[in-house]
């Protein structure tokens, strides 16, 4: 068998993965445990981190994995939150309840679609132009986990779940930048220490917390996105 087919089979067999884990998510939400939805959400999310580290680190980047990467993100981080949040809290606002859920799906395969189109270097992991979807559905889906409370999204966390899609939704298909994951082996000794000891407060923070600090780091994010766009935008018009 081609050595480089073989090592494909791993990068692909990790992507499947994660629309396996948006699959089971749908099942979940469908049987209305909300928690494991979200859980599944988020793993779907760590597999597709996985499965670009490795499919870089083997050097088997294809586009076949790209399109492979994308048909499985549009369930996992498009199709499952959607459905997540209209079962956990839209459903009550009939026709606009579903149509607000969709924007998620919608704007998220829009995001992909602009994404396959665009990238020229497979090898490459560029900034991203708009928000990527998995970090839409990861704000979404630890809102649920965490805040979903007694058959409800507690208050005050509910009026914010319809402005946060449509910000969310706006988000990634805008072209404001956001930052790809930094590479360690680029980074010096005290940069690699700072990033670890950052992640390791976040995991610990997120365990003390029950997880409910993860929305808030999806969330900081998210921002930032913005805020740095705007910054960028008053520096260009000053100059």
């Amino acid at each position: 068998m081609n050595k480089l087919l073989t090592k494909s089979i791993i990068a692909n067999f990790i992507t499947s993965l994660n629309i396996f884990c948006g699959f089971i998510s749908i099942i979940y939400t469908s049987q209305e445990n909300y928690k494991l939805a979200a859980i599944f959400i988020i793993t779907a999310a760590i597999f597709d981190t996985i499965d670009g580290l490795i499919a870089r680190l083997l050097d088997t980047s294809s586009r076949f994995g790209v399109e492979l990467d994308s048909l499985s993100d549009i369930v996992s981080f498009g199709a499952a939150p959607s459905f997540l949040v209209y079962k956990a809290y839209a459903f009550q606002f009939d026709f606009v309840g579903i149509i607000l859920s969709s924007f998620l799906l919608i704007a998220g395969a829009m995001r992909l679609a602009r994404f396959n189109i665009l990238i020229e270097d497979l090898k490459t992991k560029s900034d991203f132009t708009g928000l990527p979807i998995p970090l839409a559905a990861l704000t979404i889906s630890t809102l649920i986990y965490s805040y979903y409370i007694d058959n409800e999204v507690i208050k005050p966390y509910s009026y914010i779940i319809f402005p946060l899609i449509i910000i969310l939704s706006l988000l990634m298909v805008s072209k404001i930048k956001y930052r790809a994951l930094p590479k360690l082996s680029n980074k010096k000794f005290i940069e690699k220490l700072l990033i670890s000891l950052i992640l390791i407060l976040i995991l610990f923070s997120a365990i003390l917390t029950n997880g409910k600090f993860l929305f808030f780091v999806f969330l900081t994010i998210v921002l930032f996105g913005i805020f740095n766009h705007l910054y960028l935008l008053l520096n260009k018009i000053r100059n």
